[in-house]
């Protein structure tokens, strides 16, 4: 590698960024070294605004000596309870200080339940001397803590990416619940990408060898489809896509067709007017913008098409119109792409799957084909 990197909270460190000094609060009286204990407030506050003054950039704060006290006088191990009292008292001491001064606040701890509290109470890196092994994970039962991580890893990707050191990004499922409990409202990764990226409009595309499809409406109740359809919607997921087939995929003439709304493309009206009303007249402006669209085609036999080699891409209206014939054939290599963004991001085409975790039967297909994928648009882009 050119250079190491990382980020804790907002601070970049490694190979290429100047030392950053840490200054460690030690409110735990059972250390051996006295002279680093601060209990009292007034003597936390004292040692904080000392520790900032003197060019400190983070402050650590630890409720719990990690020395054996088996070996050190012999006491009674400090219980999960007695530690969090400590380390909320200490929080709220540092909170108000960090209103005047600029720092990221660490929590030394090797306790889930006193890192969750942290990071939910303005912490933002968590100094774990276990690696994560005190306190053992439980496969499938997610956390507020784990939530606001995996948000925070989506966020240091895509400005990894938007900086340049990396070439795409690509990711694993997230639990969308989870990520609202959190306390981030959108509806999904794609969504928050979205929006770190500033990209208004933006398609998924689920794609693997033998079919892809795009969407013109993503995540929504299948009754409030028609209203969320309109000829502006469906021209931009048609130019989006082809303009993505052609950069990232290499496909000099991508051939799109469409899927009709309603049943039989709507049997001229009988079945519904969506295909007439704004349906066809996106298609024709796309054609006359130089687009290799076609239709809009009865979904029921059109799929059947594409998969054979027709068309290289199908447009469809709404999630599962495209996501059933996907799945029945890429049901574990189906990759996720978002398209219309500055960036690359491909992802999996599945779910958390939280009853497997844990017990070593997940299918990595999709992931692997997301990585080759990511590489392969990466590759074409550069070449542009």
């Amino acid at each position: 590698l050119s250079k190491l990197e990382a980020k804790l909270g907002s601070i970049l460190v490694g190979d290429l960024h100047k030392v950053v000094i840490m200054g460690v609060v030690n409110l735990s009286p059972e250390s051996f070294y006295k002279g680093s204990i601060s209990c009292a407030s007034a003597e936390i506050e004292k040692n904080v605004i000392k520790y900032i003054e003197e060019g400190a950039k983070i402050i650590d704060i630890g409720g719990q000596s990690t020395r054996p006290p088996s070996l050190y006088g012999g006491e009674k191990p400090v219980t999960i309870d007695e530690e969090l009292d400590r380390v909320k008292k200490g929080i709220e001491v540092i909170k108000d200080i960090a209103n005047s001064y600029n720092f990221e606040i660490s929590i030394d701890t090797m306790h889930t339940e006193i890192a969750n509290y942290a990071l939910e109470n303005g912490v933002t890196i968590v100094n774990d001397i276990s690696g994560l092994k005190k306190d053992q994970m439980i496969p499938g039962k997610p956390t507020i803590g784990g939530g606001k991580a995996m948000v925070a890893y989506i966020i240091t990707a895509v400005e990894m990416v938007q900086q340049g050191g990396l070439a795409a990004m690509v990711t694993c499922p997230i639990s969308k619940a989870l990520m609202q409990e959190s306390g981030y409202t959108f509806e999904g990764h794609t969504e928050l990408i979205a929006h770190l990226t500033d990209s208004k409009d933006y398609i998924m595309m689920l794609a693997g060898d033998r079919l892809r499809v795009a969407l013109v409406t993503i995540h929504c109740a299948l009754k409030d489809v028609p209203a969320k359809l309109n000829e502006e919607k469906i021209y931009k997921t048609i130019a989006i896509t082809s303009k993505a087939l052609r950069d990232d995929f290499a496909l000099n003439n991508p051939r799109i067709a469409l899927a009709a709304l309603n049943p039989h493309a709507g049997e001229s009206g009988l079945f519904g007017s969506e295909e007439e009303a704004i349906i066809k007249p996106a298609i024709k402006r796309a054609q006359g913008e130089g687009h290799h669209v076609e239709g809009p085609f009865p979904a029921d036999t059109l799929f059947h098409r594409a998969a054979n080699g027709e068309f290289d891409v199908v447009v469809v209206m709404y999630h599962d119109q495209g996501l059933i014939p996907l799945k029945l054939l890429h049901f574990s290599d189906a990759v996720n792409v978002t398209l219309g963004l500055p960036i690359i991001r491909t992802s999996v085409d599945h779910g958390t799957a939280y009853e497997i975790a844990g017990k070593g039967v997940a299918d990595p297909s999709s992931l692997k084909a997301a990585i080759e994928t990511a590489v392969t648009m990466a590759s074409n882009r550069a070449k542009r």
